[in-house]
């Protein structure tokens, strides 16, 4: 008999070849996933960067200043200072008599300075001062840092509804009466904005964060309603971004110059641009007049005041008298050359002066405006 041949039976697969495959998918899943996060990880970063142009997610007050719940709403005096405020005389006339639910006083001045009867000749800046100031350098982030701890202050006592900036050597031109009406009235923000053609200040380096079209020059001293300040606040992406590529160029022939140079870094004053651009960047221009209240002379030749420079022209004892004073009230417009704006003064759509305050001022120029009443009723003045 023949004997039946058996099936071939392929031999099982050895247990170390089954654990190499079982590797290998490991592997391959593993690598997966990898990409899976870096993709993830990218439009995560990408998002953060277009998420601008969207309001940021902050609690931005959309209640109407007349439906404000409070007694009456405050305008807050934002005093950015040197270390004392050598106006204070000029400001105390100005307080005086003025009830004191109508406004609120923030100073930020060098850390650890103290406004007391040893350091200023007016009450109402006693005990003023934050207690969290920094160390400020004119032309750098420091300088918008300190504008956003004092907003942030303000914006603590909710019956603060206007804020405005000032520097130590501003002087007002009219009494309380009228710039608190003035601000009060408007719905809007005060903004010096305007398109910057003339000077190349922005870096493409900002542009994954800040677009060269939203990118806007302007005067430092704002007036701003509370929903704005608390975009400028709440701002955690624009504002590293100004503290990182905004930076001004040191003074020429020094090291930290050539180096600047070397890197081929752009002049950029930060407090020049940082509010203008970011109230931009949120859509925001329609809600602000895009002006300053605050006037400042520029670029004056000759021997009239005194000689160009990158700070603005000093009033003093001589130049800011009477006439002069006159002559600032009666401005009602602004000319942006960049441009060809036209920008008339308003205030809750009626017509205005453009400016409330003025700098730089000397002590003499500020007794002189005490002293022969400048700052004065404005009781015939109507809004």
């Amino acid at each position: 008999m023949t004997k039946k041949s058996q099936p071939q039976i392929p031999p099982p697969l050895s247990r170390r070849g089954g654990v190499v495959w079982l590797g290998w998918k490991l592997v391959i899943a593993f690598s997966v996933a990898l990409c899976l996060l870096a993709l993830l990880r990218i439009q995560l970063q990408y998002n953060s960067f277009t998420t601008l142009s969207f309001p940021l997610s902050v609690a931005r007050s959309q209640t109407p200043l007349h439906k404000y719940s409070g007694d009456r709403p405050k305008l807050a005096f934002l005093f950015l200072a040197r270390r004392d405020l050598p106006l204070d005389f000029m400001w105390d006339r100005f307080f005086k008599g003025v009830d004191h639910a109508n406004f609120s006083i923030y100073i930020h001045s060098v850390p650890g300075f103290v406004f007391n009867e040893e350091t200023t000749r007016s009450q109402y800046f006693y005990n003023r001062q934050l207690n969290n100031s920094i160390k400020v350098v004119w032309g750098e982030s420091s300088m918008i840092e300190a504008e956003r701890l004092l907003l942030a202050s303000a914006l603590e006592d909710h019956s603060n509804q206007r804020f405005v900036l000032l520097s130590d050597r501003c002087a007002p031109l009219y009494d309380f009466g009228y710039i608190y009406k003035y601000l009060i009235s408007s719905p809007r923000s005060f903004v010096d904005s305007f398109l910057h053609t003339k000077e190349t200040r922005y870096s493409v380096k900002m542009s994954p964060v800040i677009p060269e079209e939203k990118w806007r020059k302007g005067s430092q001293w704002i007036a701003l309603i509370r929903s704005h300040a608390e975009v400028i606040v709440n701002d955690g992406i624009v504002f590293p971004v100004f503290k990182e590529f905004c930076k001004r160029c040191p003074p020429l022939g020094t090291n930290e110059a050539w180096l600047f140079l070397k890197q081929k870094r752009r002049n950029c004053i930060p407090d020049e641009h940082y509010v203008q651009t970011l109230l931009t960047m949120q859509g925001l221009e329609s809600e602000m007049e895009r002006r300053t209240v605050t006037y400042t002379v520029w670029n004056v030749s000759g021997t009239k005041y005194e000689a160009k420079s990158w700070h603005p022209v000093t009033f003093t004892l001589e130049n800011s008298g009477p006439e002069e004073i006159k002559e600032i009230k009666k401005i009602d417009h602004v000319y942006y050359e960049s441009e060809s704006r036209t920008e008339w003064c308003k205030a809750d759509s009626k017509p205005v002066p453009c400016f409330l305050f003025a700098r730089k001022f000397t002590n003499e120029a500020a007794m002189r405006i005490v002293s022969e009443g400048l700052i004065g009723s404005s009781a015939n003045k109507t809004l």
